[in-house]
Formats: C-alpha cells, structure tokens, sequence
C-alpha cells in the first residue's frame, strides 16, 4: 500500500470533518473506503430526531382543543343581548317585562362565565403539557442542531477533496495518456466513476442538511407562534376577563332585580364586552396559525423522513 492509499485507509467520517488533505490523495483508495458511509452517522441521528419532532407534534392537538373552548366561548359573547336593557320603563316594570329581561341577560352572563371559567381551567392543563412538550422538542432541536452543523462540515471538506482528487485524475490522465499504458487509462477512468459517484453522495447529503434546517427554521416558528398564543390566552385575555367579569357580574344582579333602565349605565360594560370580544377573535386568528404552520411541519418533516430514507446505505 503506497502513503495515499494508507492514508486513505486510516480516514473516519469525524476526522474527514476536521482534517485538509496535507498530501495528493489516491480516489481510489478513499472512494473504496468512504464514499458508501461518508455522512452515515449523521444521517441514522438525523432519521431518530426527525421521528421525535414528528412524535411530538402529533402527539396532541393543543391548539385545536383550545381552538374548540375559544369558539365556544365567542358563541356566548355573540349571544349576550344588550337590548334587552334598552326599553325599561314604567310600562316595563308594570308588566314584569323589566325582571324577565333582566333575567334573562343575567342568564346569558352566566353563561359566559362559565365559558370563561371552562377555557381558564383548559389553558391551565394546556400550559402543564406545552412546558414538557417545549423541553423535549428544544432537546430534539439541539440534536438536529449538532448534526446538521457536523454534516454541513463534512459535505464542505468531502468537496475540497474531490477537488484535490479531480486535479490528481487530470495529471494522471495527461500521464498515462503520454505514456499510452491502458493498464493506467483504465485506471484513471475507474478512479474517475467512483469519484462521480462521491459526487452523488455529497449532492445528498447537502440537500438532507438544507432539508435539516428547513425543519430547525420551521419548528422554532411552531414554537414561537404556540408561546405567542399561549400567552394571549394565560395573561391578556384572563385579565380583561376578571375585568368584564366584575363589570357585568355587578350590572346583571342590577338588573336582575328588576331596577329602572334610566339608572343603568350600559356604557362602560359594553366597552370591556367588546374588549374581550376582540381578544378571543385574536386567540382564534393564533389557534388558526398554530395548527396551519404545525400541519405543514408535519408535511416537511414527512418529506425529510422520506429524503432520509432515501440516501443510499441508509
């Protein structure tokens, strides 16, 4: 074995990532060696941390459970009638129309509170869940994080030295040209194809690491978008809850009682009811966003396992 060969013969996947090519390498040689499993590791690491992201996030449909709870709640908030606090006079009051009216918007408070008080408990659960599925999709990204970065390295080196090698094949195609030995032609071209075939290989691999970091890119938006709407849906929308609570609990025992239309100020009720209203139709708005960026991370993590599968000696 001449120094190229055995030099050749002694190279890893690891320190191919780490080490220029001090002397002319033989493609032969380091093609026979390399060029089946060159990126293998990463790409078996690469395939485990690819099942886990899609594991955990099909592992529960949080924003459309709470998707469910929200809707419900905006259908009570719809259904809250102020009209019926409109008309409250003499005549009102001589009929009894004043007591069933006001009745009946006190029953529709309820109805809201315990729509509030039904997402509060949900969004308590969802919070639980959401911190363990965050830690343990923030530790399958600093996987794919380590791995992309080492295959990005090794694909860089692998091409400096297909570059070293193709200029090795030039010389030695000049010389067996000149010394007309078929023995050293064919040589050459069988060096050649197994170069071509590193070629293939590498190609591969950088797809599969761009693919990779499609997935980092992506998935750390799915988290950003479930923080934004899990804070939304733990801080804003509960204190303007408490709020609307306290301001409609106090007018619907007023007119509950059945007391004069004349002494109630509507006014201010109305305008944290319209608060609230405009923040449940946001946390609607990020549900929707929530599941439409996981449903498509879930389609190109899908493609990723696909591409895995698909890189020869996987």
């Amino acid at each position: 074995m001449n120094d190229h060969d055995q030099t050749a013969s002694l190279m890893s996947p690891s320190k191919l990532a780490r080490i220029k090519p001090q002397q002319p390498a033989s493609p032969g040689a380091w093609l026979d060696q390399m060029a089946a499993d060159v990126g293998q590791l990463q790409v078996v690491n690469l395939t485990a941390s690819q099942r886990a992201l899609a594991g955990q996030l099909r592992g529960g449909d949080l924003a459309a459970a709470l998707a469910a709870s929200v809707e419900a709640l905006q259908k009570s908030l719809q259904g809250l009638d102020f009209d019926l606090l409109q008309t409250r006079g003499w005549w009102a009051r001589a009929t009894g129309k004043a007591r069933s009216a006001g009745t009946e918007f006190a029953g529709q408070v309820d109805e809201i509170g315990a729509a509030l008080k039904a997402l509060s408990i949900q969004v308590s659960t969802a919070h639980k869940a959401q911190a363990d599925s965050v830690s343990a999709t923030e530790r399958t990204l600093l996987e794919v994080e380590v791995e992309h970065r080492a295959l990005d390295q090794m694909v860089e080196q692998g091409a400096k030295w297909l570059q070293d090698m193709r200029a090795q094949l030039q010389q030695r195609h000049a010389a067996a040209a000149g010394s007309n030995d078929p023995v050293a032609q064919q040589q050459v071209k069988a060096d050649a194809a197994r170069c071509e075939i590193l070629v293939t290989r590498l190609k591969a691999l950088r797809a599969l690491g761009a693919s990779a970091q499609q997935a980092l890119t992506e998935t750390r938006e799915a988290l950003a978008r479930r923080a934004t709407l899990m804070l939304l849906l733990g801080q804003a929308l509960p204190a303007t809850a408490r709020n609307w609570n306290t301001r409609l609990s106090s007018l619907a025992a007023s007119v509950s009682g059945g007391s004069d239309g004349a002494s109630l100020n509507l006014e201010g009720p109305q305008d944290i009811h319209q608060q609230l209203q405009k923040l449940v139709s946001q946390a609607l708005a990020d549900c929707a966003a929530v599941q439409a960026s996981e449903k498509a991370l879930v389609g190109h993590l899908d493609a990723l396992g696909q591409q895995l599968s698909a890189i020869p000696g996987h």
